[in-house]
């Protein structure tokens, strides 16, 4: 993690700083001025800024607003010895995490710079995460190969062709091959030539003339030249009518056609991308797609695995796309428990991807809790093979929120008062018992692991009555 950079003129404050986040193991840099942490700007980048309002020179808050023009995830605590309305008001404005009056609590200001430190964290991992999810996830070695295939074939024009389950992401493929090729900054057209009727192909392909049949007030493009220049997709394409496949040949073979109705030759500059989730090779043995059509697609061939085939990019798909729903439906992200990573990890996906993501926009819309459990899955996915194990793995190693929902309930019942105030001294006290057991006493090394300061892990130790037999035990 990157240092907390410390900026203020008073050397005092500097320093009072300086050992306490040297005490809490936590790096920093210090600067007098603002000037001097702009300077370093130019080489490094904090993780988190505290930093005084007033100084010579440039103010605290104009370097949060230099600083937020390029790095607005950085979380900035504005410290001020001259606490007004204003003064306030203009620092939350300009983006400031925090305000914090002088003089201040150290160990207030230190357990503000851990909470900095954690949205300083989770910002950085979420624009990570927008980062790479702009064509295709995956990590595995199987879509290594189609990222390596990609990257191959991003100076060619050749016609490929990619086998995939339905899914599986195939026009995700499509489309990353073309935004990657010299054809780029010309249109991408798909069509899924298994989603329209038989009669209706051919003019959707093509195009057809005013008056070519019932129904046909106006010339009509079709996709092949809206497509001229650039790439045309053609999805499920094994499943292409045989008199559709004859006039996709003659297409392929001289880059001619005519409009349906049409008397005049058209030609268009398309580079064909096809797509399909069956065995080609099987269909030509049947009869059912032509040999010397097979052979002009099938010049480049790319597999794309199923989901199944590549369990360990579950996790990183799964996140990605309920980040993506959450933008979507412009609500609060969600987050999976580690058990529900786990668990979606050994299901086989037959829908694939699409199926995982679809699953995902679920979860945001229906999952009542910010953390999502295995509990929180559908009921039919609840059902699959695995949720039992993992629920009886989870009450066997105890699932602390589900016996706390059991305690609270029945404290609930029996009328019990103030039940915020006794859970939240027992969670504390049980916390801080297992720490100084794992320490063998040693607070300092106990309050880091705990991320709290010293001095609040001894008023702790006060005021929840842990004797000196419990430290060390």
């Amino acid at each position: 993690m990157k240092p907390v950079w410390i900026i203020d003129d008073d050397r005092s404050i500097r320093w009072v700083l300086e050992k306490s986040l040297l005490r809490e193991s936590i790096e920093f840099e210090s600067f007098a001025s603002a000037e001097d942490a702009l300077r370093q700007l130019n080489h490094s980048t904090p993780q988190v800024v505290m930093s005084d309002i007033r100084m010579p020179g440039r103010s605290g808050l104009d370097f949060l607003q230099i600083l937020h023009q390029s790095y607005p995830e950085i979380p900035v605590i504005i410290m001020t010895a001259y606490s007004d309305l204003e003064s306030a008001v203009t620092a939350f404005q300009g983006g400031a995490f925090e305000y914090l009056p002088k003089p201040f609590d150290i160990n207030q200001a230190v357990e503000l710079i851990r909470r900095a430190l954690e949205q300083s964290r989770r910002k950085t991992e979420e624009t990570e995460t927008v980062a790479v999810a702009a064509d295709i996830l995956g990590q595995a070695p199987a879509m290594q190969e189609v990222f390596r295939a990609i990257g191959r074939l991003s100076h060619s024009h050749a016609t490929v062709l990619i086998n995939g389950e339905s899914g599986a992401g195939k026009e995700l493929v499509a489309r990353a091959l073309h935004r990657h090729s010299p054809r780029a900054s010309q249109p991408f057209i798909a069509i899924n030539t298994a989603a329209i009727p038989k009669d209706l192909l051919e003019s959707e392909l093509f195009g057809h003339e005013r008056g070519a049949f019932t129904g046909a007030s106006a010339m009509r493009r079709g996709r092949f030249e809206q497509a001229d220049g650039g790439t045309l997709f053609l999805d499920e394409i094994g499943d292409m009518p045989a008199d559709l496949q004859t006039c996709l040949l003659r297409v392929l073979s001289d880059g001619h056609f005519y409009r349906v109705g049409g008397h005049q030759s058209l030609k268009a500059n398309v580079r064909i991308i096809t797509a399909t989730h069956q065995n080609l090779e099987e269909r030509v043995r049947q009869g059912l797609f032509r040999e010397d059509l097979f052979h002009r697609l099938n010049v480049i061939r790319l597999r794309l695995p199923p989901l199944r085939e590549r369990r360990e990019d579950i996790p990183l798909l799964a996140k990605y796309f309920l980040q993506k729903s959450a933008q979507e439906l412009e609500v609060e992200q969600k987050q999976f428990s580690d058990a529900c990573l786990q668990y979606l990890s050994q299901q086989d996906f037959p829908g694939n991807v699409r199926q995982l993501e679809n699953l995902c926009h679920w979860l945001t819309v229906m999952t009542p809790s910010q953390v999502v459990e295995v509990a929180d899955l559908p009921s039919e996915w609840r059902d699959k093979p695995g949720a039992t194990a993992q629920g009886s793995a989870n009450a066997a190693g105890g699932d602390w929120r589900t016996l706390l929902a059991d305690t609270a309930t029945a404290a609930l019942r029996r009328g019990d008062e103030r039940i915020m105030d006794t859970l939240t001294a027992e969670f504390e006290r049980t916390l801080i018992l297992q720490a100084l057991h794992h320490t063998h006493g040693r607070r300092i090394e106990a309050s880091t692991l705990l991320g709290i300061g010293r001095n609040t892990l001894t008023r702790k130790i006060q005021e929840l009555n842990i004797d000196a037999g419990q430290d060390a035990a």
